[in-house]
């Protein structure tokens, strides 16, 4: 099996025999009504693919389609002049980089239809090139956008650069309406949406299908997909890793599977995630080590985000597709950027319940936010190997002492509110060397700061501010908050912790046994 890892070229996947899981149905019903389509979805999970197939399908390659659904559903195959613009090759660094790619496809469409001199603006270029092309095909023109915004999301933080980034492509997409007699189609693919004086408000027919539940599949892979195109290759993984074929099943979804991008659809593996697990025949985390996500982090930070409240954020569709609430809540950008996704959806108040989609996401999102919410920037390593085995050893003095030691560093400041800032931390630090980590949990009389569950202990954790560790302690047994565990055989440690806002620095902490 040949996986097509790092090729995004359909044409290139069909002709050199890689595995291709056939999306052609879904791209059939897509492209056969026309239109102006946008949609979102995550880094590396096949936007390139998506345009490209598009690209061959409207140029009527029809060998390429031989033996897919597609092949039986189209009947004519006619041949469109394409504009293909790929946004995702440059960095951008100023508004010379976009308008130097943008130049650069515009000056490859006019050595095909003609074109006139460089001095006009980039724009009225690109409406020549649509007018001749029109002309000299007599088709209309197919419009394909790859990772329309990155000059965008590359500028998030810098308003200055982001307003001119917005003027250079509103002229550019703008063009779609005053030429919508030549255009047969456009797709605009990305990660995120920006309505915020939108790049988009000149093209006000613009369809977006990031939630619609009929192209919930049309990228990522489904779990129907992998039995039908992988079940030999799951084989020889379950086999290397001396498990059951089901047992091998069973890790890949809950390790890449989960993302929903409609409120009805069936789970979506991560596919860049996926192959790669399945060439390597190990479950490592292929997607979270390609990128990281620095500008998320700072924006939540920036926003003083409880992180308690990633594993159940609530969201209407409007927020999720767009970034205007960016200056005063993070969730969209993290939604829009793949680490969280659709959980559940609540009719009654048309809102979405968001989540982790999956174990790769969870903890390699988790070890990332640690360098930023602790100030362990040396020794991290070492840190979470002592911690965790003094943790699953019922060393409550040592994991507390390495916990003191952590915050104990005198260049580091807490910013903003510093209680919420030391829970963020330790929740993370628990939560990210592996063990299972309640916060806020609700008892019949109020809720616990923290539990940490290992085979043999339970934690309770309750955290005060400039108060003292008994009263922490006081909270604990005054709210009976071990009362749900009276019958669990494992050993309990009530553990009452005080932070000092003036230190930013553990004080104080005390521990009782049941």
């Amino acid at each position: 099996m040949k996986y097509p890892i790092g090729i995004q070229t359909f044409a290139k996947i069909r002709e050199e025999n890689f595995l291709y899981v056939d999306k052609t149905k879904d791209v059939y019903q897509l492209a056969k009504d026309g239109g102006y389509y946008f949609i979102s979805r995550p880094r590396r999970f096949g936007k390139s693919l998506l345009i490209t197939t598009l690209e061959a399908y409207f140029q009527g390659r029809k060998e390429l389609f031989d033996g897919l659904a597609i092949s039986e559903l189209e009947k004519e195959w006619k041949q469109y002049p394409v504009l293909h613009i790929d946004l995702n090759a440059a960095k951008y660094t100023d508004p010379q980089a976009l308008v130097s790619i943008i130049n650069r496809h515009i000056r490859q469409f006019e050595s095909i239809y003609g074109g006139s001199t460089e001095d006009m603006a980039l724009s009225d270029r690109f409406v020549g090139v649509i007018q001749r092309a029109y002309e000299q095909t007599g088709q209309q023109v197919v419009i394909l956008v790859d990772e329309y915004d990155k000059p965008l999301s590359e500028a998030i933080g810098n308003d200055e650069l982001q307003n001119e980034y917005r003027k250079v492509l509103k002229s550019i997409y703008g063009v779609g309406k005053t030429m919508d007699a030549c255009i047969r189609f456009a797709l605009f693919t990305g990660v995120t949406k920006f309505s915020k004086v939108s790049v988009f408000s000149d093209l006000n027919n613009l369809k977006d299908i990031s939630l619609d539940h009929r192209y919930n599949e049309i990228c990522g892979v489904t779990e129907q997909e992998i039995r039908a195109n992988l079940d030999v290759q799951v084989g020889e993984m379950a086999e290397a890793n001396g498990m059951s074929k089901e047992e091998c099943y069973e890790q890949l979804k809950k390790q890449y599977d989960g993302y929903h991008f409609s409120k009805s659809g069936v789970g979506i593996y991560n596919p860049f995630s996926l192959l790669n697990a399945l060439d390597s025949q190990d479950f490592g985390d292929y997607w979270f080590a390609s990128g990281t996500p620095t500008f998320l982090v700072e924006t939540m930070k920036r926003n003083h985000y409880d992180l308690e409240r990633l594993t159940c954020e609530d969201a209407t569709a409007d927020l999720l597709g767009s970034l205007d609430s960016i200056d005063t809540n993070p969730i969209p950008l993290v939604y829009q950027s793949g680490y969280l996704t659709i959980k559940g959806y609540d009719p009654r108040f048309m809102t979405y319940r968001l989540g982790f989609p999956n174990e790769e996401v969870e903890r390699g999102f988790s070890r990332f936010l640690f360098r930023y919410y602790t100030p362990a920037s040396q020794g991290r390593d070492s840190f979470i190997k002592d911690f965790v085995m003094a943790i699953e050893a019922g060393q409550i003095e040592k994991f507390m002492s390495l916990l003191e030691t952590l915050f104990a560093g005198q260049d580091y400041q807490l910013a903003g509110d510093a209680e919420l800032y030391f829970h963020n931390a330790v929740a993370l630090i628990f939560k990210m060397v592996g063990f299972y980590t309640d916060t806020e949990r609700h008892t019949s009389d109020g809720r616990m700061d923290m539990v940490v569950q290992t085979a043999d202990y339970i934690y309770l954790f309750e955290f005060k501010l400039d108060k003292s560790a008994d009263e922490a302690l006081a909270q604990i047994e005054e709210k009976q908050y071990a009362a749900p565990f009276a019958q669990d055989p494992r050993k309990l440690y009530k553990i009452g912790v005080n932070l000092s806002s003036e230190t930013r620095r553990i004080e104080s902490w005390k521990v009782v046994e049941r």
